[in-house]
């Protein structure tokens, strides 16, 4: 599947030191990227992002805005809601000494490290897809519009299997 929106920086542009980007898709990418998260709309979507040099690839820190149109999982209605998130990540270049092994052995986990850098497919990296990729982790896939609530009332009596089997037997019952 292709990216509803890229937005390609290479590497060697940041030889030069720190590049700082403010990035806003136009209508027709807002467009796309709602249809590929399932949204009804994504009326604003911004991000303003600094990429740093580090090791042999890249730290990406940054944060995006969006207000996203979504459907009440409990009225139907459709509502929009304000998002944002911090995007704080490295990646690095396949074959890098920094990048994460799969050997294939035990893995060790510790919730308070770093989260490993990304490898990087080629000479540049697409800085919009981290952008799309934090805004779906920050979508509620249940939203919930604000003041809906779920009301339901139980049936009067609620007949258990074994009355139903004896209304067979005796039908006077």
């Amino acid at each position: 599947m292709s990216q509803p929106w890229s937005k390609p920086v290479l590497l060697h542009e940041l030889g030069r030191g720190a590049l700082t980007l403010t990035l806003e898709p136009d209508a027709a990418e807002r467009a796309k990227i709602a249809k590929a998260l399932g949204l009804q709309s994504l009326p604003s979507l911004t991000a303003r992002l600094t990429l740093k040099p580090w090791m042999d690839g890249v730290e990406i820190h940054g944060r995006f805005d969006a207000v996203v149109e979504q459907i009440c999982a409990v009225s139907l209605d459709a509502f929009e809601q304000p998002l944002g998130g911090d995007i704080d990540l490295r990646a690095v270049p396949e074959g890098s000494p920094q990048a994460p092994t799969a050997d294939g052995g035990e893995v060790d986990y510790d919730p308070e490290a770093p989260d490993p850098p990304d490898i990087l497919h080629g000479e540049a990296i697409d800085v919009a897809g981290y952008v799309v990729e934090h805004l779906a982790l920050e979508i509620d896939p249940f939203a919930r519009k604000p003041g809906a609530e779920f009301e339901y009332t139980p049936p009067d009596e609620e007949e258990s299997p074994f009355a139903a089997l004896k209304k067979l037997q005796d039908p006077k019952a």
